[in-house]
């Protein structure tokens, strides 16, 4: 079974990316390159799915904001 899940992706300041998948709890990594980043994400998805006690149901995404705090 096919199945679609979406990746919020980031770089740090150092200089690694790392990604997340917001519809699986506690599923990210991190990589220097971005190739090895998807293909490292997609075996944590497949680990995350082992693992996982309930059908996950991924919300729709809509996008991302950025907002500013005054700290």
């Amino acid at each position: 079974m096919q199945r679609e899940f979406n990746v919020v992706i980031e770089r740090d300041i150092e200089g690694y990316w790392i990604a997340s998948v917001p519809a699986l709890h506690g599923c990210h990594t991190q990589s220097r390159s971005l190739d090895e980043l998807m293909q490292r994400i997609e075996e944590a998805i497949l680990l995350c799915l082992e693992v996982a006690e309930e059908d996950i149901e991924s919300n729709e995404f809509i996008g991302i904001q950025k907002i500013s705090v005054e700290t």
